[in-house]
């Protein structure tokens, strides 16, 4: 009989439970035997795991051979260095920590046997996975446009007031782009590469009493000469969830519903060359792509993430992907601080001095214990 991994999770808050309700429910190959927060619990609620309020104490107790760490931003860094530190295996929750120097630091602590995997479960969506295929078969050709307007991340003051670190400099470094956006800057990469440059623009506390960005938009520059554009927002409603990828040969078109495939007949520059119709375009079919997207993705990167350390698959979110979507929420941030626009490679060290000022004048606010009502599947898109 195959051996269960022996898996701790440190934080115990409403993400952290959910994953302890995956892996109880829907994970296969391991087992829950540690579990860390602050406060106390009850030892029925766990059955099987041991508590502890010290994650040191629980990554040193010889009882796990990974762990997912599911605490505030803040604390990714220090907690992530120490249980690789010791060997073991590290899921991490979004993002990979407050910057992306920090991310490359956590990456340097990692040994060539260790799985280290990061929570970015919309990697594992068959639309995302569809729009990846198509262009990286080439059926859209080259590049020339990307474009998407994801504004329907909205959030309302509860939320933020709920919670003494979020939407902090201190706590989080940042707001949307880091927390909410990190997925959108990931899918966004993943499919169509990173860009050159970009200029951003924020607004910080627009909609709320918060400290950081609640609307952002960039400009992006593309090596091939593409050009690419975000915005997001936690603060309109109902928003938009729109995602296009404009190729020579054809248009990829998600309208938060349905992906739809536009192919052209033939290519846009080579018909804007060849023909004499002042007027004209060149024809093109539409094939509806929506593939079934029920599926509990986050089970299935803990699934994953057990399946790599038995080393039956390799991992879809390994952490060092994790530093691209960082880099560009940290280049947003840096553009809108700066009003000037950002190179790639991003100039970690820069931004970090940037972060580092505005941490210094930051503080985590007081916890008002106001009673919220949470139902975690609505607050994911």
């Amino acid at each position: 009989m195959p051996t269960l991994t022996r898996l701790g999770v440190i934080g115990l808050g409403n993400i952290g439970l959910q994953h302890i309700r995956h892996i109880n429910e829907a994970v296969n190959g391991c087992q829950l035997t540690a579990v860390c927060s602050r406060q106390s619990v009850s030892a029925e609620k766990f059955p099987g795991a041991q508590h502890f309020s010290d994650y040191k104490k629980l990554v040193d107790s010889g009882l796990v051979d990974a762990v997912i760490i599911a605490t505030p931003t803040m604390a990714h860094l220090q907690q992530g260095q120490y249980a690789l530190s010791k060997g073991l295996h590290v899921l991490m929750e979004k993002p990979l920590s407050l910057s992306s120097l920090q991310g490359q630091q956590l990456l340097d602590c990692a040994g060539e046997d260790q799985v280290f995997a990061l929570m970015l479960n919309q990697r594992t969506d068959p639309l995302f996975r569809s729009m990846k295929n198509c262009v990286d078969s080439g059926q859209l050709g080259s590049i020339v446009r990307s474009h998407w307007t994801m504004t329907n991340w909205f959030r309302p003051e509860v939320y933020f007031m709920a919670s003494d670190w979020r939407a902090t400099w201190k706590g989080e470094g940042g707001g949307l782009l880091v927390n909410q956006c990190i997925h959108n800057l990931d899918i966004m990469q993943w499919i169509c590469g990173m860009p050159t440059s970009l200029r951003g623009h924020c607004s910080f506390g627009k909609y709320h009493n918060i400290e950081v960005e609640d609307e952002a938009s960039a400009f992006l520059h593309y090596e091939n000469g593409a050009t690419g554009f975000f915005t997001a927002s936690t603060g309109e409603a109902p928003g938009i969830n729109r995602f296009d990828i404009v190729g020579d040969l054809a248009t990829l078109s998600f309208d938060g519903e349905r992906l739809t495939l536009l192919e052209n007949s033939e290519s846009s520059s080579a018909f804007s060359k060849n023909t004499a119709d002042m007027f004209a375009m060149p024809e093109f079919t539409s094939t509806d792509l929506t593939p079934d997207r029920r599926m509990n993705q986050h089970a299935a990167i803990i699934q994953n993430f057990i399946d790599a350390i038995d080393g039956s698959e390799t991992l879809i979110a390994p952490a060092k992907v994790g530093l691209d979507s960082l880099a560009l929420a940290n280049a947003i941030l840096l553009s809108a601080w700066t009003t000037a626009d950002v190179q790639f490679p991003l100039d970690q060290q820069y931004y970090q001095r940037e972060l580092d000022a505005r941490i210094s004048i930051s503080s985590l606010r007081d916890n008002t214990g106001i009673a919220v009502n949470i139902d975690m599947d609505k607050s994911f898109r």
